[in-house]
């Protein structure tokens, strides 16, 4: 019988939330080697000796990689690896060892557990495979793009798997980058999710939405481009409504032209000027990464300071915004003006840079419990550079896209915080079933419990808290006094970034998050009590 893994404890409260080092480590930084040094040596160790390790995970034929490693102030260590079986990608097998650099272990954050040796001759061909990929793309215009012989261990067993990838479009215009994954010895459909993220799945300098402000431009020959030097080259293009090219193989993004003035004034705060929606971009994106900066000490969206840019005027009436892990950028449609508008508000830009920093961290597939988990995330993120950036003409608030509402969409926004469920399709409760929801939907528990957390249920709009058998619209009155934002941003940051994994469920994300509240304030704290109290009133326990 496998030992199931448990996190352990650690009883050193952090001084500040701060990392003192964060990134992809080199080959030879010590941490790295203090981590697989203790890897080893449980794997060698007696069963009995292993503990909550339980070594069940790797032999000759398994190797790792280091994608992260985050240094607190204290020493301690984080690293986080990815898996491969005998050259195979494993997806699901990414974990994180913790430890200090006194050498002492402290611990490792993971959801799978290794099936033994796996025979690697898969019966199903690569072509079939993409084939049935293909039959069960849910989307227009469906292309077979690449196929990958994969072990697949995100629901327990491990299994050897085709990761196929079909392109095509989404009814509303969305390019659809689909990996399905099929069982290599059944043809079974294991999986699917998108690589577009989008906004929500079913809608839609002087600007449109955050007034006057101040912004980062290139000036050269006598002409200015919104290039922000400052914060990793990001710039802002306008497709003037192309969009994305979608080949057999791949996908060709479409081209633009870096927004330009002659004057130095991007806009006219109305969509007249095809400058002011250029604009709002730029200052989202430089809020949000400033953001992340000055908050979570973090160096961008990668952590490393990459380059990232932002679309604007995508497609013709297009009511959505998506992230892209492949170009590294964002994409803003102008909205059709009934069900939305322009959709470059800061809490959406904010939203979908916030995909960036889930997909180099915790890596949170889009499908399932982890999904809602990812998209909730957004939410969260998104909402607190709304409430950074003390905007006057857009307020921090915890509805999610309350300023591209347009007047045919029949609500005031995309989903709110404080009672999912209000919008008729989210979720206030966990349920057994609430994975199977789009992770648009079962998003609302991880806001529910967010809002909970910062807010409490009396603080501000009232939120209900969950009764047992509780699904779609909680029905409780409990009481749950909130520990405020700050504390509440970073209690999740913490636990995304240190403890989660590309499987973590939610009753993994109250794990990763009384972990976190832990190393932040002590395991006796008020803050780890209400934690617990905010995971309650959703019904994870």
């Amino acid at each position: 019988m496998k030992a199931k893994l448990h996190l352990l404890a650690v009883s050193a409260v952090l001084a500040t939330t701060q990392s003192a080092w964060a990134g992809k480590p080199d080959a030879d930084h010590p941490a790295l080697a203090r981590a697989l040094s203790a890897v080893k040596s449980h794997a060698q160790s007696s069963p009995a000796a292993r503990g909550a390790l339980a070594v069940d995970m790797l032999n000759a034929d398994d190797t790792l990689e280091a994608t992260d490693l985050i240094v607190d102030p204290d020493g301690s260590e984080h690293v986080r690896f990815d898996r491969r079986y005998k050259g195979m990608r494993v997806v699901g097998g990414d974990m994180v060892v913790h430890g200090h650099s006194s050498g002492a272990h402290k611990g490792l954050s993971r959801t799978w557990q290794r099936g033994g040796d796996l025979d690697v001759r898969a019966k199903l061909t690569g072509a079939k495979a993409m084939q049935l990929a293909i039959a069960a793309f849910p989307h227009l215009q469906a292309k077979a793009g690449t196929r990958e012989l994969i072990v697949w261990a995100r629901d327990g067993k491990e299994l050897l798997a085709w990761d196929t990838s079909v392109n095509g479009v989404q009814a509303d215009g969305t390019p659809s980058r689909l990996h399905v994954i099929v069982n290599a010895n059944n043809g079974q459909i294991l999986d699917r999710w998108d690589d577009v993220h989008t906004a929500d799945a079913n809608a839609s300098g002087r600007t449109l939405y955050a007034g006057n402000v101040s912004i980062k431009a290139d000036l050269a020959n006598g002409s200015y481009t919104l290039v922000d030097a400052t914060r990793g080259g990001h710039y802002v293009s306008d497709l003037k409504n192309k969009t994305d090219i979608n080949l057999i193989f791949w996908s060709i993004p479409a081209a633009g032209t870096t927004s330009s003035s002659t004057t130095g004034v991007f806009g006219n705060n109305t969509t007249a000027d095809v400058n002011s929606a250029a604009a709002d971009a730029s200052f989202g994106f430089a809020t949000t990464w400033d953001y992340f900066s000055k908050i979570h000490g973090r160096n961008g969206i990668d952590g490393s300071g990459k380059k990232a840019y932002s679309r604007v005027h995508y497609g013709s009436n297009y009511n959505n915004a998506f992230w892209s892990d492949a170009c590294f950028c964002m994409t803003y449609g102008d909205g059709d003006g009934k069900a939305l508008k322009s959709l470059v508000a800061l809490d959406v830009a904010g939203h979908e840079m916030a995909h960036g920093v889930t997909s180099t961290t915790a890596k949170l597939t889009y499908s399932g419990e982890s999904g809602g988990l990812n998209e909730g995330t957004s939410d969260i993120f998104g909402t607190m550079v709304e409430y950074y950036s003390a905007n006057t003409s857009d307020t921090g608030d915890y509805l999610i896209g309350e300023k591209i509402a347009g007047p045919t969409l029949g609500m005031p926004s995309l989903r709110t915080m404080v009672n999912p469920g209000d919008d008729g399709k989210s979720a206030d409760c966990w349920y057994s079933n609430v994975g199977k929801l789009d992770v648009h939907y079962s998003s609302g528990v991880t806001n529910h419990l967010y809002y909970l957390l910062a807010e409490g249920t009396s603080n501000g709009a009232p939120s209900r808290t969950c009764n047992a058998g509780d699904t779609r619209l909680s029905t409780g009155k409990g009481t749950v006094q909130g520990i405020g934002r700050q504390k509440a941003e970073k209690i999740w940051y913490r636990a995304l970034t240190v403890y989660m994994t590309s499987s973590t469920n939610y009753a993994g994300a109250r794990q990763a998050t009384i972990k976190a509240a832990t190393d932040l304030h002590g395991a006796n704290s008020n803050e780890v009590s209400t934690v617990m109290a905010a995971w309650k009133a959703v019904n994870v326990n």
